[in-house]
């Protein structure tokens, strides 16, 4: 037994109620279990909010993709300004040193190439690999709108299942089908319906009326890169995105495929974080590239 002697009492105090550890920083999860809630704050950081996540998993049906030819080389400058790497677990053990400080966000679907006319992806990685890799958060890839709309999100809804298990949120990354503008419609539609189904934040392109997506999603969203723009494009993107309510942006070629990627991630990082309206943030992207 313990050592009772010199044991002091506790003093007097007064019911306050709810204690600081009662709120949480995103919207949609403050009845998360403590372990879902750990890694979510892992991704989307509590001091601001927000997150600048790095997309470097486009290698799973693009191969070696411009920019992504040694991920070695892509990943080591840019991580340090990362908060989470989104990637696959064949990269995440290859290439990432088990000494990286960033959260970790795996692609846990797949199943097609680059060169498949339709979208026919699936769930195809267990939590327990996910776990043994220690990940923050799984990705899943739901085709609203497409020819295999059922299947994926019935494989995204167990994955749902299996995250709350584990306790490792899951991103659902919306697609909708080629027939269906990427506008506000839709992808309010798409990022609705994996909210829904249990999705823990989401990632969804930006939009006109943006505000109408996060606005009727009842948990956080990441904008999406998307293709490549030019640096201003970019950034102003990305500062309109966080104005309408995203936490965050998901860049990957617009990072890794920049004439200097680590001007333009320390720029979108001054953005998401700091508020730094695009016009300045450029000056933090030239003025890096101007010093190489």
């Amino acid at each position: 037994m313990a050592d009772v002697e010199g044991l002091v009492q506790a003093g007097d105090v007064k019911a306050t109620g709810a204690g600081s550890s009662a709120g949480f920083h995103l919207k949609g999860c403050a009845h998360l279990d403590w372990g879902m809630k750990n890694r979510l704050s892992r991704i989307i950081k509590p001091d601001t909010g927000r997150t600048v996540m790095l997309a470097v998993d486009h290698g799973y049906f693009q191969g070696p993709t411009s920019g992504l030819e040694i991920m070695e080389q892509t990943l080591e400058p840019l991580a340090p300004y990362a908060d989470c790497l989104m990637l696959t677990r064949g990269i995440l053990r290859t290439s990432v040193p088990a000494g990286c400080q960033c959260a970790i966000v795996l692609r846990a679907s797949g199943g097609q190439s680059v060169l498949s006319e339709l979208s026919n992806e699936t769930w195809n990685v267990a939590v327990e690999d996910c776990i043994r890799l220690n990940v923050s958060g799984m990705a899943f890839s739901i085709y609203v709108g497409a020819p295999h709309e059922h299947q994926t999100l019935v494989a995204f809804s167990d994955l749902v299942d299996a995250g709350q298990q584990a306790g490792i949120p899951v991103l659902a990354v919306t697609a909708v089908g080629r027939d269906m503008a990427r506008d506000a419609r839709y992808l309010s539609l798409s990022s609705r319906i994996a909210a829904e189904m249990g999705a823990n934040f989401v990632k969804t392109y930006y939009c006109e009326n943006f505000e109408r997506v996060t606005g009727t999603c009842p948990v956080p969203v990441v904008m999406a890169g998307g293709k490549k723009l030019p640096e201003m494009e970019a950034l102003t993107m990305a500062y309109n995105a966080i104005q309408e309510g995203a936490v965050g942006v998901d860049m990957g070629r617009n990072i890794f495929q920049s004439d200097c990627p680590v001007g333009m991630i320390k720029a979108v990082r001054a953005v998401v974080h700091y508020n730094e309206k695009p016009e300045e943030a450029l000056k933090i992207y030239e003025d890096e590239k101007n010093a190489r």
